[in-house]
């Protein structure tokens, strides 16, 4: 019985073991670092991907750098590219007033019809008082805008109708950034996405019993090489991984996800040794590092139970000024215990989208636990394909390190239009990675962003499903309630002065947190369903 339950978890849990173990840190320290010994990478694939930084000029008699009126450029031949934006040199400056683009389509004559670019993005960022928040590196931006392949542009920067005072005038420094993704680290045209059609016109419906699952694979592990010598998995397991340079693997045969056998699960738990079991699975991992897949696979809700009273335990931390005091973390039997947990859904990691490894920080950055998880839109607009979702996550990636200057991808998960779940900021998908989402509440909480403009576009049932079924299985390892309520304190905001605490749905919006339009109004009036089907996922 022990070796069953011992060889079931092994094999359903070494992908899930392949991902960063954090550290403990120092008692005062406001969130947990990985030293960057641990955590430095091996030379990273020489992966394309371009950005283009423009200056922008006056347009007008009135206009003057760094001051009111208008600025832009006039219609110009540049490189390929496929998302742009706009950043400035002092990141506490608002931009006040309005950026519109037209772009050319590549190898046509074709323009476009002026596009808007969300101008108001600082409430998306590091807390005001993190080490990231106070970077010299950081400077102000709008929301990026996927406008897909383009080898022309012409943009103009207004600054809105002032009135006694005239004018405020435009932040100084002005730069259009024209990102190009390149192709993924596969190198093919037609990358294949887990979930394979396009999302329909229908909505999704509010009880989870009556919503499709969404389709997922099984990955499975590639075989060692003849002679390969097993190696240390390194702390950053999903990144610092080489997969063999191939691409993604069709979809096999429908199976179920991986499971423990449920006469197992029935028994009494009469587990090995947890030091045992953890040195067999170490075993294993080591074997599979290198040869990481660009994928996890989903797990049965049991599977998912079984290994989550093996992970690893984040040690508890006293936080420092402005962050929340928070409850010690669980121990190893006390996870165990807890029966809401949702089943792991398939996740795409970094290395599935082809993220650079080499652009980013090196250290990873933790809370201490995650008490809810906030919804986002991208605000790049719908005009992608989920083919091409994994190039919308690359330029992105790249405008939020090298155009913006944080350290990561600011989202700790990405949710594509057919329902696909990507790795968003690195660090280990199951780890309370810090990330850089809702201005003033990043502290013990995850960002969550479906990639799209949500304002006065219905988002896809696929898409909701998907954050239903993330957050169920990320707040229950934490053993969150997902149609219950928690109390954060704030960092700092316009809503939430620093030091305030505040009540949220444990699925919160990010207008929740901050005064802004986002998650946009239509995907915010379906964060209840989420909820509802969050919670029927943990069996609640």
């Amino acid at each position: 019985m022990r070796a069953s339950l011992a060889s079931s978890i092994a094999v359903t849990c070494a992908a899930v073991l392949a991902l960063p173990v954090s550290s403990a840190a120092p008692a005062a320290a406001e969130v947990l670092v990985q030293p960057p010994a641990a955590s430095a990478l091996p030379p990273a694939p020489d992966l394309p991907g371009s950005t283009q930084s423009l200056p922008l000029g006056p347009l007008g008699p009135s206009s003057r750098a760094g001051g009111s009126g208008e600025q832009g450029l006039p219609r110009r031949d540049v490189k390929p590219f496929s998302l742009v934006g706009v950043v400035w040199d002092d990141p506490r400056a608002p931009l006040h007033g309005t950026v519109q683009v037209r772009t050319r389509a590549t190898g046509t004559d074709t323009w476009s019809e002026w596009q808007d670019v969300e101008t108001h993005n600082d409430e998306h960022g590091a807390d005001p008082d993190s080490a990231e928040g106070t970077s010299r590196a950081l400077r102000g931006s709008t929301a990026p805008l996927w406008v897909g392949d383009s080898d022309g542009v012409e943009i103009r920067v207004r600054a809105e109708a002032g009135g006694t005072g005239g004018a405020p005038p435009l932040p100084a420094g002005l730069r259009l950034e024209l990102v190009d993704p390149g192709e993924g680290p596969e190198a093919q045209t037609d990358t294949e996405p887990v979930l394979e059609t396009e999302p329909g016109t229908g909505t999704e419906v509010e009880q989870v019993a009556e919503a499709a699952p969404p389709q997922t694979r099984t990955a499975p592990a590639p075989a060692a090489p003849a002679g390969a010598t097993a190696a240390v998995a390194p702390a950053d397991a999903t990144s610092a991984a080489v997969a063999p340079e191939a691409p993604l693997p069709p979809a096999p045969t429908p199976a179920p996800a991986a499971t423990v056998p449920a006469a197992t699960l029935a028994a009494p738990l009469t587990a090995p040794p947890l030091s045992g079991l953890l040195a067999g699975l170490g075993a294993i991992n080591a074997q599979l590092t290198p040869y990481a897949a660009p994928w996890l696979p989903a797990l049965s809700k049991e599977a998912t139970e079984a290994i989550a009273s093996y992970l690893p335990p984040f040690l508890p931390r006293t936080p420092a000024s402005g962050a929340e005091a928070q409850e010690p973390a669980k121990t190893p039997v006390q996870a165990a215990a807890a029966p809401y947990i949702g089943p792991r859904p398939a996740i795409v990691t970094r290395k599935g989208w082809g993220a650079d490894e080499s652009i980013r920080e090196k250290t990873f950055v933790y809370t201490n636990t995650i008490k809810a998880a906030f919804v986002h839109h991208s605000a790049t607009g719908n005009n992608y394909t989920c083919a091409q979702a994994p190039s919308v996550l690359r330029s992105i990636y790249r405008y939020h390190v090298l155009s913006s200057g944080w350290r990561d991808f600011g989202y700790n998960f990405a949710i594509d239009k057919c329902g696909n779940i990507y790795e968003g900021r690195a660090g280990g998908v199951d780890k309370p990675v810090l990330g850089a989402h809702t201005l003033g509440f990043n502290t013990s909480t995850m960002g969550i962003a479906v990639l799209g403009t949500f304002s006065t576009t219905a988002p896809p049932a696929a898409s909701v499903t998907a954050v239903a079924r993330l957050t169920a299985w990320k707040l229950g390892l934490h053993g969150i309630n997902p149609k219950g309520s928690v109390t954060l304190t704030s960092g700092g905001g316009n809503l939430y002065a620093k030091g305030t605490k505040a009540k949220f749905n444990a699925i919160a919006g990010h207008r929740d947190g901050f005064a802004t339009d986002c998650p946009g109004s239509l995907l915010y009036g379906k964060l209840g369903t989420a909820r509802t089907s969050a919670a029927s996922y943990q069996g609640r």
